[in-house]
């Protein structure tokens, strides 16, 4: 088998591997996926900060709660 055949071959084989990307379990969603407007990429990136800050200060709170309250704990005992 010279060169050329094997190429086919090989160059069959990928055509058929890229053909069943469509066929699978997420075929439909692969199929309607679409690359995000900047509006819409904008809104992600805003909300994503949002969660990150609000996430990052609540945890801030708890640990200045957990520094402050033992000085104070033993006035209530």
């Amino acid at each position: 088998m010279d060169i050329l055949e094997e190429s086919w071959k090989l160059q069959k084989k990928i055509e058929d591997s890229a053909n069943k990307i469509g066929k699978g379990k997420y075929g439909r969603l692969l199929k309607m996926a679409r690359k995000p407007t900047p509006e819409e990429y904008n809104k992600t990136i805003i909300i994503c900060v949002l969660g990150v800050l609000l996430i990052g200060g609540l945890g801030f709170l708890i640990y200045l709660l957990f520094q402050n309250v033992p000085d104070y704990l033993p006035l209530f005992m």
